[in-house]
């Protein structure tokens, strides 16, 4: 009768020819796939809060916008009044000799700049896909909105298909870092030990 053997592949500790005990493997497989689970834990429970820190966030962007663009209605009121758009109050401050009048100009534009910058990165993190998100709110984000959106941030349970999606790739993301990035050149370096170790043997 045939058999076939099947060989088993060598745990990173093992060194050729010198295997071990069972009790010993036992606990080091069982001590892996506890890693394995924490670390899915880890992954999922991170990477969910994703979609709950962008809602927060987002609601501390518009209430800056409306505060920003009230700022700027108020410009233009006060532009209307003497006769002139916003641009030529802006310019006309420019022209101004009175140093006070050339900084009125400079608050002028830079309300303006901020209500542009924060109702563009509104708009595209609203209209960013789940993928996309992420990228969209580091290439848009304002350091300030989000340090004080962290302040007050409570972790939450994912209750929605968005915050499930986010969990699943945290946990294929760490497992993947921690397979590639730190198990498998570790298992290597210690096979190479021992292969080492046994050639140098008499």
């Amino acid at each position: 009768m045939w058999m076939i053997r099947v060989a088993r592949a060598r745990h990173p500790c093992e060194s050729p020819g010198v295997a071990l005990p069972r009790i010993l493997r036992s606990a080091s497989e069982g001590a892996e796939r506890l890693l394995d689970r924490i670390l899915c834990v880890v992954g999922a429970v991170l990477f969910s809060q994703f979609p709950e820190f962008m809602q927060q966030y987002l609601q501390r962007l518009e209430g800056h916008l409306d505060e920003a663009r009230l700022v700027v209605d108020r410009f233009r009121d006060a532009a209307a009044q003497s006769g002139m758009s916003l641009d030529q109050l802006v310019a006309g401050a420019a022209q101004n000799p009175d140093p006070s009048m050339g900084k009125l100009g400079g608050v002028v534009r830079g309300a303006v700049a901020r209500v542009d910058q924060l109702g563009a990165a509104d708009t595209a993190l609203r209209s960013a896909s789940i993928w996309a998100k992420p990228f969209v709110f580091v290439a848009h984000m304002d350091r300030g909105i989000a340090r004080a959106t962290l302040t007050i941030y409570r972790p939450a349970v994912p209750t929605t298909f968005e915050g499930f999606i986010y969990a699943g790739f945290g946990i294929l993301l760490v497992l993947a870092v921690y397979h590639l990035a730190i198990r498998r050149p570790i298992a290597r370096h210690l096979v190479k030990r021992a292969s080492a170790r046994a050639l140098a043997s008499p």
